[in-house]
């Protein structure tokens, strides 16, 4: 792996002009405050690409919950990600483009629940899309019970690492209830061939759950990304994985809703949410 200075950003601008080459045009970081979020370079590196990119805030899931996740109230944590969507994050002008909470394997920890209600009341205030953290793709259905409970439009919200767990009918409950998940592991055939997420969203698709499905690298790491000397790159899905739906039978049109019109309807602020 090379050994590269991070610091002035040029590795992550080189990263997003690759992908300027393919259809691109939107990049959600995912990456939430407990997670190495770093706002001020994502706005210079944003300053220098055409790609839009949206930030997020939130949090992802327990473990890297420092001690004021903990002590602060559910109204204190609700204040910030309101204000991080609304005025600015950190004391920029880059605001929050998603909210975002997550839980731990196969459970959710009472700071972890504390953080979904922040991010539940955040949205009802602001309008904003939620994505969440499935650990290994699960408590995706108890997270959805915790926005349920606080009057969260779930259509409002994406489980995201959903295909770590590729168990038909635990999607099909989650999207059932108007959810929507997303597939984030094409390439990662450490947990499953791109065969099988594959074979799943046909079967999803099928059953007429085309305008709820997702598909996006799940690429945070170094060794994922070719300027550091790894693989397969943040192109991979508009290079690889989409040709390979054609030819798997997928129309261009499902392929549009699923890459276009799907983020086009979710990602924007939705006014007049709130009680």
């Amino acid at each position: 792996m090379k050994k590269i200075n991070t610091l002035t950003g040029e590795i992550e601008v080189e990263e997003l002009r690759r992908l300027e080459k393919t259809e691109v045009n939107t990049f959600v970081d995912g990456t939430t405050i407990d997670y190495g979020r770093n706002i001020d370079q994502m706005a210079k590196i944003a300053e220098r690409t055409d790609i839009n990119i949206l930030a997020t805030s939130g949090f992802n899931r327990g473990i890297f919950f420092e001690d004021w996740v903990h002590n602060y109230s559910v109204d204190e944590l609700t204040e910030l990600l309101i204000r991080e969507a609304t005025e600015g994050i950190e004391g920029t002008e880059m605001k929050a483009g998603i909210l975002k909470a997550g839980s731990d394997y196969n459970n959710i920890t009472k700071s972890e629940e504390k953080t979904f209600v922040a991010a539940a009341q955040a949205q009802l205030v602001t309008g904003a899309p939620v994505q969440t953290h499935t650990e290994m793709g699960t408590m995706g259905l108890e997270q959805l019970d915790i926005f349920e409970r606080e009057g969260v439009d779930l259509s409002r919200v994406v489980l995201i690492h959903m295909d770590r767990n590729l168990d038909y009918g635990y999607h099909r409950r989650a999207l059932e209830r108007g959810a929507n998940i997303m597939y984030d592991g094409p390439s990662k055939i450490k947990y499953y061939a791109d065969q099988k997420r594959i074979d799943m969203l046909k079967k999803l698709v099928d059953d007429g759950f085309l305008n709820q499905l997702f598909i996006s690298n799940d690429m945070g790491r170094k060794s994922y990304l070719k300027s550091y000397g790894g693989g397969p790159g943040w192109e991979y899905i508009q290079n690889k994985f989409i040709p390979r739906l054609k030819r798997e039978g997928f129309s261009q049109e499902q392929i549009d809703t699923i890459f276009i019109d799907n983020p086009k309807r979710f990602l924007p602020f939705r006014s007049g949410e709130g009680n």
